[in-house]
């Protein structure tokens, strides 16, 4: 069975190769405290059935003060207002001789311009082209779109500091990003050591089960 590469398998190679070892070959769960999730979650969940025409006015009453906060700010946001396409859908493409994915959190549109938006309740990435979340979304888009499009951009909507971080797609970005994948998969498969990069250890869940 082949591996589909998601953006946090090459993000958790890229900081440690033992972890990533530990987390997606040996696939050893370590429990997390979820309260630091628990806000994107909901605000992903009310998004999802909100773009989907469900009504959500008794679960939005749910939410805490900093929760609607983050809320009214994406429902305002001048990208979540745009045409919906789809929500919260796993999606696939292959590159060179490899397969990358993940979950998007919704596309949506204007006339041929398109959309992946994505929900940030803490802050966007500082280098957000060089997200391999940035790469593989555009990437498995494009195919999916069989290039019918006129753009397609991703959209961080950073809620935390209330701003969009837009990355738009063309020729020779979408050469650097499937030059940037291929290599670091091929790196892992080739990897035979796995080894600690020990600077990653105070934050990390597996320091004290890792070999070392």
């Amino acid at each position: 069975m082949f591996n589909i590469y998601s953006p946090n398998m090459l993000k958790t190679y890229t900081n440690c190769h033992e972890k990533y070892y530990l987390q997606y070959i040996e696939k050893l769960n370590v429990p997390k405290l979820s309260t630091p999730f628990e806000k994107g979650k909901k605000i992903h969940a009310l998004a999802n059935y909100y773009l989907n025409g469900i009504d959500i006015s008794k679960l939005s009453l749910t939410l805490n003060k900093d929760e609607l906060q983050s809320w009214n700010k994406l429902l305002n946001n001048q990208y979540f207002n745009k045409n919906y396409v789809k929500s919260e859908f796993q999606i696939n493409a292959k590159i060179g001789k490899y397969w990358i994915g993940g979950r998007i959190d919704a596309i949506v549109k204007e006339g041929k311009n398109y959309y992946i938006l994505d929900y940030k309740t803490g802050s966007a990435p500082q280098n957000p082209q060089d997200e391999f979340q940035t790469m593989i979304y555009l990437l498995c888009i494009d195919k999916y779109l069989k290039g019918d499009y006129d753009s397609l951009s991703f959209i961080y909507i950073d809620l935390k500091n209330n701003k969009n971080i837009q990355i738009e797609l063309n020729a020779n970005l979408a050469q650097r990003f499937e030059e940037k994948l291929i290599s670091v998969i091929s790196q892992i498969e080739s990897d035979a050591v796995y080894k600690r990069n020990v600077e990653k250890c105070k934050s990390c869940e597996f320091s004290k089960i890792c070999n070392g």
